[in-house]
């Protein structure tokens, strides 16, 4: 793993305990680099109850990659409604939805071929995406 992939994975993770930090549901980080024609390294995805939970975790990520990185997203979409908030940092995506709309798009089934990264853990443990990791 060159350090590029390492600083992908860094922010991914960065993504999805600042997520956790602020009560998001159902967070999951995607690795991504082997699946051909992925727009992304990582993607993060998670859940927030209602629109102004969601623009908090956009917050949430926002900060925490800011403060930790230095960097700022690329591009953000969708923070004026906050029913799908995307946030854009390159080789990591963040997706944040209200409940109905990660169920109408299904994120997690169309990139099921990635690989799912342990939140929890330091050192990365992988397994197909929907399936629990123990470690």
């Amino acid at each position: 793993m060159d350090n590029r992939e390492k600083e992908s994975e860094v922010l991914a993770r960065l993504a999805a305990q600042a997520l956790d930090a602020k009560k998001a549901e159902d967070i999951r980080i995607l690795d991504l680099r082997k699946v051909h024609g992925a727009p992304a390294e990582y993607f993060v995805i998670a859940t927030g109850n209602v629109p102004s939970h969601v623009s908090a975790l956009s917050d949430a990520v926002f900060e925490t990659v800011k403060k930790a990185t230095g960097l700022n997203p690329h591009k953000i979409e969708g923070y004026n409604n906050a029913e799908w908030i995307l946030m854009d940092y390159f080789d990591v995506v963040v997706h944040i939805f209200q409940k109905d709309k990660r169920a109408f798009f299904r994120l997690d089934e169309l990139w099921s071929d990635g690989e799912e990264v342990s939140i929890c853990s330091t050192k990365t443990q992988t397994g197909k995406a929907g399936k629990k990791i123990n470690g």
